[in-house]
Formats: structure tokens, sequence, C-alpha cells
């Protein structure tokens, strides 16, 4: 059987937990939000983690000496990386409670300045946690993948009950709130997922394509993926490709299944696309065209679909609509990916761009 020529990737990026403070309406000189963060796997190290978004909208990585984050992912955070800086914390603690979050976090920024971040949440009343795709994308402006950040069993800091404090060089800082109540109650916005999966799909790439051996075979195995192919007159095409993980496994599908560009000899095709992951996490969507001019292949692939989320209560319909970007911000993504022949083997150059 020919090889199959597969252009998609899928790269996870672990993390066993995130806690998102976001302050902008009453900001620091430097900062408008912290993100801890905690790691435990061959990747990224075990320990935490603490983004400080900056007014400018870069952001600052403060992370102890058992973590070990690589500066050039970075660019999918806003503006991207300003400072990274290996830290000696006081206080790392990040825990989640049937009363809800418990995290104090003491360490000292690059401008010298002691920072402090406490919130103890002691609400008796049940939480309703949900599952998302966060829109961290929007804020991306040279991004070099598209960041599908899914977090379940996600949900916001309820404002009863909760000692919250950030403190800078001294100055405490009040959290932003919420403009609507949440299951009755009224809420911070201050959110949190025990259980977020980070995904970069289709780095941009520049190098050899491998091709894999199908041998006629309706699932392939290549590099952690699972590609499923179904096979007509015209040669293998690819009808999805999977990849597991402990949190939930992702799945990138075609309809139709997208050609093998292998043995590709049209001048052109199209279809559309999906990107899904737990089913109560919505999917992503949107379109792909192939060019063809013999040894030359053009993919442009668009998320202009954006997300589809599926709330399972009337406040989440309400968010998703009054937040337009949590749905629309996947639209202004473009990957576009030229495939040449060179001898018995090919080669892709892709990129990622933003439309607005």
């Amino acid at each position: 059987m020919p090889a199959v020529l597969c252009p998609f990737f899928i790269d996870l990026e672990p993390m066993e937990r995130l806690l998102l403070i976001n302050f902008e309406k009453d900001p620091d000189t430097l900062y408008v939000g912290f993100e801890p963060q905690i790691f435990d796997d061959a990747l990224n190290g075990s320990g935490h983690l603490v983004v400080g978004w900056r007014r400018d909208g870069r952001v600052d990585i403060y992370h102890e000496p058992t973590v070990t984050p690589q500066a050039g992912k970075y660019d999918i955070a806003g503006k991207g990386l300003a400072e990274m800086r290996k830290t000696h914390f006081e206080e790392t603690r990040y825990t989640l409670t049937a009363s809800g979050v418990s995290a104090h976090y003491v360490f000292t920024d690059i401008s010298g300045r002691r920072v402090e971040i406490h919130i103890e949440e002691s609400n008796p009343n049940k939480r309703k946690p949900f599952d998302l795709l966060a829109p961290m994308g929007a804020a991306a402006e040279k991004p070099s993948a598209l960041p599908l950040i899914w977090l379940f069993d996600f949900y916001f800091v309820r404002e009863r009950n909760t000692d919250f404090r950030v403190v800078i060089d001294g100055k405490s800082h009040q959290p932003d709130r919420m403009p609507v109540w949440l299951d009755g109650a009224r809420v911070l916005f201050t959110r949190y997922s025990p259980k977020p999966l980070i995904t970069r799909f289709n780095p941009n790439y520049d190098g050899r394509l491998p091709k894999l051996n199908s041998s006629g075979e309706s699932m392939v195995l290549f590099q952690q993926h699972r590609v499923h192919l179904s096979y007509s007159a015209d040669g293998a095409r690819i009808e999805k490709i999977s990849r597991e993980n402990p949190i939930a496994p992702i799945e990138l599908s075609f309809e139709p299944p997208f050609p093998n560009l292998h043995q590709f000899s049209a001048p052109a095709t199209s279809g559309k696309f999906k990107i899904s992951t737990r089913p109560s996490a919505g999917y992503l969507a949107g379109n792909y065209q192939v060019s063809n001019d013999g040894n030359r292949s053009r993919i442009n692939l668009t998320p202009s679909e954006g997300w589809k989320p599926k709330p399972d209560r009337l406040v989440l319909w309400l968010l998703y609509n009054a937040g337009r970007v949590f749905k629309s911000w996947p639209k202004t993504y473009v990957w576009e990916a030229e495939i040449s022949r060179e001898g018995d083997g090919y080669y892709m150059k892709s990129r990622w761009s933003r439309t607005e």
C-alpha cells in the first residue's frame, strides 16, 4: 500500500491544575492578574509556577527550581514572554476542598517587591462546575500554534465567605467581579480548573514531513497519534486523528475525509473539520481547502465556525452570548501549509497567522 502523509499534529502540555486571578479594575503599576499553575510530569517537572499578567499585555513567569518551563511556548500568552525567573517561594499552596479554593503564594517579583496571593473559600453550598474552551487565544498576537485550553470542572470563586487578598509591595488590590450571578451566588472573576487539558494544534513547522505506512489498516499509530483511515478507488484518506491523555481524548475529524497528499492529483478539494474532546466541552469547527499543482500542495485551514459550546443551564448560555469572545476568537486564526516533494520524501513549511 502507498504511504500516507499526515500534516496534522496535536501537542499536549500536561498541567495538574490552574487558578486565574484578575484585578484589572484595580491594577498594580505592573500587573493586572496572576495565574498559579501546578505541574507534575516528565516534561515540565514537579512544582508551582505563577504567571504574572502585565499591563502591557506580556507575561512574567515565576517558577520553582523543580519546574522547567519552555520559554518558546509562551507566545500564545498575550503579547508573549517578558521575563522568566527561577524563584524561591516563601509559600506555595493551591488545593480544592469541598468549600472551594484554598491558595496561598508569597514571592518576590522582578522589581524586588513582595507579592502575596491568598484565597480561602469557605462556602457551604455545593458547586456546579462545567467544561469550556478558554478564550486564551484571543490575546495572542503572534501564535506559533492554535492554543486550545480545555478547562474541565471549571468554576468561579464565590464572593460570600471568601477571604481574598492580593497584596503587592504592601498595597492591596481588589479582585474583579463577574457582572452576573452564577447558580444563585455572586462570584469573582477568579476562576479555576482542577483538570486543564492544554493543547497546541499544528505548531508552526519547517522540515521534512514523515510518511506513515498504512498497509491497508483502518488505524495507524503515528507519533502518539491514532490516524484513522478510509479507502476508496482514489486511495487512502484521513477520517480523523485522535490523541489519548489522562484527562480526556482529543480528536480532529474531517468531512469529507482529508486526502492523502502522497496520492492526491486533483487540482483542488475542500471540506470541514472539527476538533472535539468531552461532549460537555463543545467543539471547534471550520473549513479546509487543498490545492495541488503536481509536486506541491497547499493547505488552508480556518476555524471559521468558532467554538460551539454545550451549556447545560441558562446562565451559561447567557454568559457565552454576552461574552462573544468565548465563541468567536478562533475565527481570527488561519493555518497555511505548503508541502513539496523532495526526491522520495516531502518537506512541509507551515505557520499560523491572525486576521484581526
